[in-house]
């Protein structure tokens, strides 16, 4: 019997639009911080943040340290900057990711809905950032107070499909593997991997960037979730 379910964050609870025009009001504020000479805010996006953005998904199964990572960004950029301006630029530029996080269209409902059968929820996330800007994202969205935990990569130090990542959010909730729904939107992450720990798992469609292979049990969007498990339940 489920007693709990994971969720995988980005493209399963919630959807993104790249914020152009406020992460060129952000790097307009930072010019200052970079010294005369400063290349203008477009150029910047160009070749700091979208480089990084796009960097990250080569990575592996170890999650990074993200001030590290946007440290050697901005070096290949020509500026040598101090731990404390670096986090200040990446609070900034996070911000502008809060503002253009968005729900899936169910996804509170749904998730009000689960917790209403007495079901342990939560989020199980690829996310290098600091953990503070993350669960501060997650406040924002109004998905804190409806989950009992949220773990992020950031946080463990690996990514799915790595194991570590997912036991640690079983742990958090008190669930053993078997007794857990996973649902997300990726073959690899969110189906593959927690099977191999002996979690039932779902993709979602809904906002997943590529279908889902033959034979992969899907749902349309996450309000199905309820219909499934009812389904699940003995008689």
């Amino acid at each position: 019997m489920v007693r709990a379910v994971l969720f995988d964050y980005g493209l399963t609870l919630v959807t993104f639009s790249f914020p152009r025009r406020e992460l060129l009001a952000a790097l307009e504020e930072v010019r200052p911080w970079l010294g005369a000479g400063a290349p203008d805010a477009a150029t910047l996006l160009r070749d700091v943040l979208e480089p990084l953005d796009a960097g990250l998904a080569t990575l592996g199964e170890d999650e990074i340290d993200y001030l590290d990572y946007f440290a050697r960004g901005w070096r290949r950029a020509g500026f040598d900057l101090p731990r404390d301006t670096l986090y200040r630029i990446l609070d900034l530029e996070q911000r502008c990711w809060d503002g253009a996080a968005r729900l899936a269209p169910d996804a509170t409902v749904t998730l009000e809905a689960l917790r209403a059968r007495g079901l342990r929820l939560g989020i199980v996330s690829n996310a290098p950032f600091p953990p503070e800007m993350l669960h501060r994202q997650l406040r924002r969205l109004g998905l804190a107070e409806r989950v009992d935990a949220a773990v992020f990569s950031s946080e463990i130090g690996r990514r799915k499909p790595a194991p570590e990542l997912y036991r640690a959010a079983l742990e958090r909730l008190g669930v053993a593997p078997d007794e857990t729904l996973y649902v997300g939107d990726r073959l690899l992450e969110d189906y593959e991997g927690p099977r191999r720990l002996g979690m039932p798992a779902v993709l979602c469609t809904a906002l997943a960037r590529e279908p889902a292979p033959a034979g992969v049990p899907t749902i349309a969007r996450l309000s199905e979730l309820i219909g499934c498990l009812d389904r699940r339940r003995p008689a």
